[in-house]
């Protein structure tokens, strides 16, 4: 009987490969592959679902509308179309959370490099978020800074921005960011604050509630601290400086 070539040469033989495993191994792979690009055509379509319709249709709630724990029911909220806002609330929300707003894609690449730089050397993570995120937050997400809620927030608001115009996109953060306990939009706020519609105030009113926006839970529009009134005056001298520049023009580009 004749040796393997293998043993005359004195190497070990070795089993071959079954394959059946191998078989089953590329139809895993292949499976694995499908399934990968049908979940995200799915989560592709579905974000999509949620996003165009309100180029058009002005949304009825929000999630943190939905999550709001206040206890006050029902919440005040009422939508207010972008010609019946007046000048003065755009100008100021701008001026308080994001003088970029009619520059950038939805993300402050600087500050958000600042906020990484200063987290680093020891200091709190502060927010870095666009009008765009925080409207795709306020729509669609939970409260909180984990990095998932931080990961689906970038998609929908690159969504939002390819979706949307700078108008619109600030028209719904107007009509659905939160005042004060309970107090949604700028409807509800100025009648709820001042007894007047969003048209009617004045830089004064309108810088005030623009103050709270960072954090309407601790920061009183009816009980104004020191801190509070020095953000105001900055935000006049700011919204002074948007109107000179001529800002509003920049969104119908």
């Amino acid at each position: 009987m004749r040796a393997h070539p293998s043993e005359r040469l004195g190497r070990p033989s070795y089993p071959r490969r079954n394959g059946r495993s191998e078989k089953r191994g590329r139809k895993f792979f292949r499976l694995l592959g499908r399934t990968i690009v049908i979940v995200t055509l799915l989560i592709v379509l579905l974000s999509l679902l949620i996003v165009v319709p309100i180029r058009w249709i002005d949304p009825p709630t929000t999630a943190f509308m939905l999550q709001d724990n206040s206890g006050i029911r029902p919440l005040k909220q009422e939508w207010v179309d972008w010609a019946n806002i007046g000048d003065a609330l755009p100008i100021a929300v701008v001026a308080s959370e994001d003088q970029k707003f009619a520059d950038h894609f939805g993300f402050d690449v600087e500050s958000i490099r600042d906020s990484v730089d200063e987290y680093a050397d020891g200091q709190s993570l502060r927010g870095a978020s666009t009008i765009t995120q925080q409207v795709a937050k306020n729509l669609y997400l939970w409260p909180g800074r984990n990095f998932l809620r931080k990961g689906i927030e970038a998609y929908l608001t690159a969504l939002l921005e390819v979706t949307l115009s700078k108008k619109r996109i600030l028209e719904i953060y107007l009509n659905v960011a939160e005042f004060g306990p309970g107090i949604y939009g700028a409807g509800a706020a100025s009648k709820s604050y001042f007894g007047i519609s969003p048209s009617e105030l004045g830089d004064a009113e309108a810088a005030l509630l623009a103050a709270v926006l960072p954090n309407p839970k601790k920061l009183h529009v009816q009980r104004p601290s020191s801190y509070l009134r020095e953000r105001q005056l900055w935000i006049i001298d700011n919204i002074e400086r948007l109107r000179r520049e001529q800002w509003i023009l920049l969104l119908d580009e």
